[in-house]
């Protein structure tokens, strides 16, 4: 029997990243979603294409062999899915990993094979698959007295993920353009009794948080940097925003100071986080991409939370009484991106800003206490931000 891995998410970064790298490893993939016409074209489509953009001009694959379920309609089948597989990925979004934990640990529970199903999310976020876990663990999803024996059952391993999807084509239906370059790591010490998943897009490394921080503070800080001046200097993509000799200039000075934490906090040299920023900034901008701005910016509440890609180095870098005036001005940026048509985060964003004084904004949107060393820095821009634009 041939390997198989159930993939949670049909969408951009499912198909066009996650998938294509399972496939490619030689995995069937079934797809389990509740988007139901989705799932449909799944199911009635026999292939997609992935198109990867790179400076040195396109390469298209082909993805085959897959399936496709609606846990919303047929919750068991997708049950039997997971419990019947090598590895379990997902690509749904950190806010839906407690949606997706039911399936996962009732799978678990019954699975009989005698090698631990691999469980390896891979999202936008710090330590996802330890927040899904915690989730599949809770008393609603796996029985208590089945806990102690889980790891005989299922292995969950932290990752880190990198690739720019841009936006895409409209009649492009289940086809995705990405970008070429991509970075898939994963902690391979759970997988220390049994050994890892064989799937050679995935760099196993012993201690993921240098990937982690290193690629959050440096890839997503620089492109949501570049997004939120272009946005307010009237740019449509990212690559406009970054021919703009100031932008440039300003993003650069973001990601000295998140290289300055990095290199001091993990030991890479200035010398290869240098290079990295370098590689980067190049990257995001890549004219191929056509990266919108709104696109690029959008759900800044979850870009100004506590452990992302601004207040989490700001707050490290604060701590420590180094330099955050290149972060506190794309900080001022984001707060600013409110009302932008088609993000419920930031219409949600202006609301707060109108309805709630600076302090109480710092501490509900950034989740810093007023003692931290950062807060102080903040409240006068959230100031700033509600008087220009007319929210107090």
């Amino acid at each position: 029997m041939g390997l198989k891995a159930v993939h949670f998410g049909g969408g951009n970064i499912g198909r066009g990243f996650v998938a294509e790298k399972l496939h490619l490893a030689g995995y069937e993939v079934v797809f389990i979603d509740v988007v139901d016409d989705l799932i449909s074209k799944l199911q009635n489509t026999k292939g997609y294409t992935v198109t990867e953009i790179g400076g040195e001009g396109e390469k298209v694959n082909n993805i085959t062999n897959y399936r496709a379920i609606n846990s919303k309609h047929n919750e068991q089948d997708a049950i039997d899915e997971v419990a019947s597989s090598d590895l379990v990925t997902c690509a749904v979004g950190p806010n839906i990993l407690k949606f997706i934990a039911p399936v996962i640990g009732k799978a678990i529970d019954k699975r009989t094979a005698s090698k631990p199903l691999a469980v390896i999310a891979c999202e936008n976020a710090i330590g996802a698959t330890d927040t899904l876990a915690g989730f599949i663990k809770d008393s609603k999803n796996t029985p208590q007295d089945r806990l102690s024996s889980i790891s005989d059952r299922a292995t969950f391993a932290n990752s880190a993920i990198d690739r720019i999807v841009p936006g895409q084509d409209p009649d492009a239906g289940l086809n995705v353009k990405i970008e070429s370059f991509y970075e898939w790591v994963v902690d391979q010490t759970p997988f220390a009794k049994e050994g890892h998943p064989e799937v050679s897009a995935i760099k196993w490394v012993d201690d993921l948080n240098p990937f982690i921080e290193r690629k959050l503070f440096t890839v997503n800080t620089g492109h949501a940097a570049a997004a939120y001046y272009g946005h307010a200097r009237g740019k449509h993509t990212v690559d406009e925003a970054l021919d703009d000799k100031e932008i440039k200039k300003l993003v650069y000075d973001c990601l000295a100071e998140t290289a300055h934490l990095i290199v001091k906090k993990h030991g890479i040299s200035t010398e290869e986080q240098n290079a990295y920023v370098e590689k980067i900034v190049k990257r995001i901008s890549n004219p191929y991409l056509k990266d919108v701005v709104e696109r690029v910016g959008r759900a800044p509440l979850r870009k100004l939370s506590r452990k992302e890609r601004f207040i989490g180095p700001a707050s490290q870098l604060a701590e420590s009484s180094d330099k955050v005036d290149a972060l506190l001005g794309a900080i001022e940026q984001a707060f600013g991106f409110v009302d932008v048509e088609g993000d419920e985060e930031s219409a949600e964003l202006g609301k707060i800003l109108k309805s709630t004084g600076a302090k109480d904004v710092v501490t509900k949107v950034c989740g810093l206490e007023e003692s931290h060393p950062l807060f102080s820095k903040i409240v006068p821009i959230v100031e700033k931000v509600q008087s220009n634009k007319g929210l107090k």
